[in-house]
């Protein structure tokens, strides 16, 4: 049987990792770690950095390359299934090759493997080809981070908070029924697409990390300067992962 552990490591800080995220570590025989290309290599050099802070035995640590999505394929869940099913087949090469029918192995998953991650998933398809065995341990969210930076609550006394992504909020608009919502994977600012009339917005980028950057303000007033700064700040890094959180003066 092959047990895996999908370990929630925080937002890139080293220090948001949880006892039990240590443990699980030190535990395993073989961690995997993705390499999305030369523009995202220190993503992966931030998992090599905490495996060297806090590993102590003789673990196994395997990089592999993360393929693309096929733009060949035009519908979106379309080819983010078939993106999922290149994924969990080289997890499942790696693991016959470095660890056979039977060991621990670890995959470090940023943020918390549950939320708006799709871990989980591929493991879901590796384990139609292995024995397999999955185990979850929780991480800091990028919400946290982000109501952290900001010293804020998540929500309003006695209000509801929606979590959703830039895709949904372009084309559907402010959902009905939220007083709070935070928007995750958003890779074109869709806040421009509200009304900004006592329109209020808490944005970090880089959240939590060493290279965080955080705005607040009304939207109206703040817009050009979070547009300005997030574009400067992908081409210095060759790449960004942001988020934040939307709030109306009057809830909507």
């Amino acid at each position: 049987m092959i047990h895996l552990d999908l370990i929630g490591i925080g937002t890139g800080n080293p220090k948001h990792l949880t006892l039990q995220a240590v443990e699980a570590m030190n535990a395993a025989d073989l961690i995997l770690i993705p390499h999305k290309g030369a523009q995202k290599d220190d993503l992966a050099a931030l998992r090599y950095r905490i495996c060297r802070d806090v590993l102590t035995g003789e673990t196994k640590i395997v990089q592999f390359d993360l393929p693309a999505r096929d733009p060949a394929i035009p519908d979106y869940t379309a080819r983010v299934e078939a993106w999922h099913d290149a994924i969990a087949a080289i997890w499942v090469g790696a693991i016959r090759e470095h660890l056979g029918d039977t060991g621990r192995v670890a995959f470090l998953v940023w943020g918390d493997p549950s939320l708006y991650d799709s871990t989980l998933r591929i493991a879901e398809r590796v384990a139609r080809n292995l024995p397999l065995t999955p185990r979850v341990i929780p991480g800091i969210t990028s919400i946290q981070a982000l109501t952290a930076a900001h010293a804020i609550p998540l929500n309003r006394l006695n209000a509801p908070v929606t979590i959703t992504t830039g895709r949904r909020l372009r084309d559907e608009g402010w959902p009905h029924g939220a007083d709070s919502l935070v928007i995750m994977l958003d890779g074109e600012c869709s806040f421009r697409a509200l009304d900004p009339d006592g329109l209020h917005i808490w944005w970090s980028a880089y959240a939590g990390m060493a290279e965080e950057i955080t705005l607040s303000g009304p939207v109206a007033e703040v817009t050009e300067k979070i547009v300005d700064i997030r574009a400067e700040a992908r081409a210095r890094h060759g790449w960004i992962m942001d988020i934040y959180l939307l709030r109306y003066d009057t809830p909507a």
